[in-house]
């Protein structure tokens, strides 16, 4: 079976002389259509940058990255725009929701990229804000939600346009430990139910605890991969 996402001996290289850091050294790591894999590791252990590489938001040195088989590398920028515009979905720490519109309206933004007209945006909208829980909160702004609330804008938002997997980076960082564990559940129902690829960077063992395959980090380097 063909992997949905692979790096071959991939590298990033930064700086050059004696201020060289190869911030990957080389790793093959490939995911599979339905799989929930966390990805661990200490602070510099290359894992944000693999995450980076993974969600097109950075290119490596060496290596390359397919994705359905089709080498990213080979691609244009505005190949690569396309691929993260209608296959990618990304889940961020700090929610990045525009505050003072509603949670429907930031659901709508990547629809309005994609060209979706008005009425069909308005509709995937609140069927995805009702698969997260918030049917009834679809007209709050994000200011008006809570921080649990506001990370489940942003799964939707996420989710809105049917990506085929969504990398997300420390998506409970911001919240305490009972919200945390919610998103978690919902990550995780999401998994489960829908099938949804899911790629999570987290350093708490407790949150990668929900992911099906564990992948951790050191110096660059895969260091153990392992499934539940």
């Amino acid at each position: 079976m063909q992997p949905l996402i692979e790096l071959r001996r991939v590298t990033k290289i930064y700086g050059s002389g004696e201020a060289e850091v190869a911030a990957l050294a080389g790793i093959d790591l490939a995911v599979n259509d339905g799989e929930f894999v966390a990805v661990m590791g200490p602070s510099g252990s290359g894992k944000s940058t693999c995450m980076n590489i993974l969600g097109c938001l950075d290119t490596p040195t060496g290596g390359n990255y397919y994705f359905r088989g089709a080498d990213v590398g080979a691609m244009s920028r505005e190949q690569r725009a396309l691929l993260r515009r209608h296959y990618l979905g990304f889940v961020f720490q700090g929610f990045n929701l525009l505050k003072r519109t509603t949670a429907l309206e930031n659901l709508e933004l990547p629809l309005i990229y994609r060209g979706v007209k008005s009425g069909e945006r308005k509709r995937l909208g609140r069927e995805t804000l009702a698969q997260v829980g918030l049917a009834d909160r679809w007209d709050h702004t994000a200011a008006e939600l809570s921080g649990g609330q506001q990370q489940r804008v942003a799964i939707a938002r996420a989710l809105v346009s049917s990506p085929s997997v969504v990398f997300a980076d420390e998506p409970t960082g911001n919240l305490d430990t009972a919200k945390s564990h919610e998103i978690m559940q919902l990550l995780r129902s999401l998994n489960q139910e829908r099938g949804l690829t899911i790629v999570l960077v987290t350093h708490e063992e407790d949150v990668a605890g929900y992911a099906g395959r564990q992948v951790r980090f050191r110096d660059g380097l895969i260091e153990s991969d392992t499934r539940r």
